[in-house]
């Protein structure tokens, strides 16, 4: 298999390279990650199984778009396909595990900023359908953001937590709700990275700030500001410099709240466990702002 994969390495990039050594590297949930190396040059390379090749292409069809902002660090995508019984994504290889001190906080607060100025005519949504962890994440074009947000995003979760067993006494309630939690609210389609978490962000040994992992499609900015503040917040020095390049309008306190519902969801989808009642938590206290 790494022989073949090494193949196509050659063949995309027109370096000669050779699988002599892997190493596998931990750190995610959804793929199996290994370090391929030949010695001189090394590879970072995800795999799954061979129906997943799609979740793979999505991802490198995101990280490209993020690439042709040219304003923040991603894994350049190198190369994807499947091989035996795994697809496989190809990627840079990044040194991270920089110290991450406030200048380079900022600059990834300034570089995300500088990603979201990048918009879309066609509205919300993306070329593509991909996932959200190993969840689908449906990308329809949509001339607004409610309806993207009721439909694509939130109605769409609460769908597959249903038929999972979860009990969702007021989702009705909360999808109607909607358009008035939104009303006056009218962002521009922008490019996010869909799941930015800080487990998706680090700085390299050089001191530089890249992301990656995506989920992307074009939609309110927010989404992602709201995420880095779910499973711990960003340093400070990240959301100064974003607020000074960009800054958010008013009401994001609460619209946070209503965008990171989507992600827990997702994780009672993909994990179950105590999801379903922090999600209605969630959904209660949204509901009490009326």
């Amino acid at each position: 298999m790494w022989d073949l994969i090494a193949t196509h390495i050659t063949r995309v990039t027109g370096q000669p390279f050779q699988a002599k050594s892997q190493r596998s590297v931990g750190g995610g949930c959804i793929n199996a990650a290994t370090a391929l190396a030949d010695g001189q040059q090394t590879y970072f390379v995800k795999l799954n199984q061979a129906a997943q090749v799609a979740m793979f292409e999505a991802e490198a069809a995101g990280l490209e778009a993020m690439v042709a902002t040219q304003t923040i660090r991603v894994p350049q995508p190198v190369c994807w396909g499947t091989v035996q019984n795994s697809a496989y994504l190809v990627l840079e290889w990044l040194e991270l595990g920089g110290r991450g001190d406030g200048n380079a906080w900022a600059a990834m607060g300034r570089n995300l900023a500088a990603m979201h100025q990048a918009t879309n005519p066609n509205g919300f949504g993306w070329k593509l359908n991909n996932t959200i962890g190993s969840t689908p994440q449906p990308n329809p074009w949509t001339p607004d953001w409610v309806t993207f947000w009721q439909n694509q995003r939130l109605g769409f979760q609460f769908q597959l937590a249903n038929r999972r067993g979860g009990f969702f006494p007021n989702q009705d309630r909360l999808l109607h709700t909607i358009p008035h939690l939104l009303d006056g609210h009218h962002p521009q389609p922008s490019l996010v990275h869909g799941d930015l978490w800080s487990g998706n962000a680090a700085i390299t040994r050089s001191g530089e700030p890249v992301i990656f992992d995506p989920a992307t499609y074009y939609g309110d900015r927010e989404v992602d500001l709201a995420m880095t503040e779910l499973f711990g917040s960003f340093p400070a020095d990240f959301y100064r410099a974003y607020n000074e390049a960009f800054p958010l309008a008013s009401g994001y306190q609460q619209r946070k709240v209503l965008y990171n519902l989507y992600h827990i969801l997702n994780h009672f989808n993909l994990f179950g466990g105590s999801y379903d009642s922090q999600a209605n938590r969630m959904i209660d206290q949204i509901l009490s702002w009326g």
